[in-house]
């Protein structure tokens, strides 16, 4: 009887691992104790772009997403087609806002740490991104901010002791402490609600763009985000929308290099420029040193002038840096080297355009030392006045009833009910 010999039990053969075609995740080209590179930013630097006809199609400006919008020269001068010819008198109050924003976060800052408010989010090194483009435009003119554009109330004189009784959440807030601190809003000043849910302000200004059309206004809507939204789903509706209905809207996307803790690579920054994304929905785009006051102003001019006489959207990156942390809940520290901000070739807003005013001959160190010291003084006594309305560690704050107040126009059954129960 033949016998069937036992079966040999192989192991499979061994392979090695296949590498996914196409698949990356991107990296910084900096982490912690690196040296920044910021080559990519410095070779833009000597590049000066043309500036077409505000009523040009859209097609004659993309030549600029790769190149960079610049007035302010490393030697202090205004030069090239961009330059707005500013009369000295705006050049100094756009100094004057910027330096209060900064001196603003600052006490703000500290009023976090010491508990008196729950959060905060400075914009230091960005100012010019939102006091430039806010002097640009009328007071009319309807923004859609996101959370680093406290300068454009500033532009707007917005009150000053309002915005801090908002921030700590005390009896005189507006919003009634419903919303995180530097979340402003101001119907009287035609500044929107901003929202925490990233991207939504951009489909809601080319929404409100079209409305102002449709009712034959002469109004310009603007709007702001960051670099790590262009990656939410609204960014993209709104770019259709703007591009298809052509409304008189001004979208601005702020790449400061970083999202919370993300690089701008992450959202595609490694693939081409945000402007590039304008471009490839047809909006007519514009790519702005974001840190040369003379260069924003002239671009959200530009735009402006093109949205009032019927020509459409305008898409604008607004190349910046973020120089603090993302807010107060974060320690940029642990994903950046931390001399980055120091480093950023395109150096700060404020201090480019102090060393243009002396250039001019227009200022000196001792006005500016004098105009920080009072601009400080007034800060500290807006804080004062506020702090009689109380802060969120010690009150008063907004009365309960007022949980219930603001939100349908007729109250339905269920918060009539609860407000019941609590008594109130």
């Amino acid at each position: 009887m033949t016998q069937t010999p036992p079966k040999t039990e192989l192991a499979p053969p061994k392979t090695p691992p296949k590498e996914t075609p196409g698949f990356c995740v991107p990296e910084p080209s900096a982490r912690p104790g690196d040296t920044p590179d910021f080559s990519a930013i410095s070779a833009l630097k000597d590049e000066t772009a043309a500036r077409p006809d505000s009523d040009c199609a859209p097609q004659d400006t993309f030549f600029m997403k790769d190149s960079l919008i610049r007035v302010i020269g490393d030697d202090h001068k205004a030069a090239g087609a961009w330059d707005p010819h500013l009369p000295t008198k705006t050049l100094r109050q756009g100094l004057h806002l910027m330096l209060k924003t900064r001196l603003y976060d600052n006490r703000m800052l500290k009023l976090q740490r010491q508990g008196k408010t729950s959060f905060y989010m400075k914009s230091r090194g960005e100012e010019a991104t939102s006091v430039a483009a806010g002097m640009a435009l009328r007071t009319c003119d309807m923004l859609f901010p996101s959370y680093r554009q406290q300068g454009l109330l500033f532009a707007r004189d917005r009150d000053m002791v309002e915005m801090m009784c908002h921030c700590l959440s005390n009896a005189r807030d507006n919003l009634k402490g419903r919303q995180l601190p530097v979340h402003y809003t101001w119907k009287e000043g035609n500044f929107f609600s901003i929202s925490g849910n990233l991207g939504t302000q951009f489909p809601q200004a080319v929404g409100y763009a079209m409305a102002s059309a449709a009712r034959g206004e002469d109004v310009v809507t603007a709007s702001w985000i960051g670099d790590g939204t262009t990656a939410e789903g609204d960014f993209h509706a709104a770019c259709t929308l703007a591009s298809v209905y052509c409304p008189p809207v001004i979208l601005n996307v702020v790449n400061n290099q970083w999202a919370i803790s993300s690089f701008s690579g992450i959202a595609g920054a490694g693939s081409a420029s945000f402007a590039a994304r304008g471009a490839g929905y047809g909006l007519p785009i514009l790519r702005v040193d974001g840190n040369d006051f003379l260069a924003v102003y002239a671009a959200t001019d530009w735009a402006a002038q093109r949205a009032r006489a019927g020509h459409g959207a305008t898409f604008i990156e607004l190349v910046t840096y973020r120089a603090d942390a993302h807010s107060t809940s974060d320690d940029p520290g642990r994903y950046r080297p931390k001399n980055e901000a120091e480093l950023w070739p395109l150096g700060d807003p404020i201090e480019r355009l102090k060393a243009h005013l002396i250039a001019l001959g227009e200022w000196d160190e001792a006005r500016h030392e004098a105009l920080e010291a009072a601009l400080s003084k007034e800060i500290l006594v807006a804080y004062k006045t506020a702090q009689e309305h109380g802060t969120l560690r010690d009150g008063p704050w907004a009365p309960t009833p007022t949980m219930f107040e603001d939100v349908y126009a007729q109250q339905p059954w269920h918060l009539r009910r609860q407000r019941q129960d609590l008594g109130v």
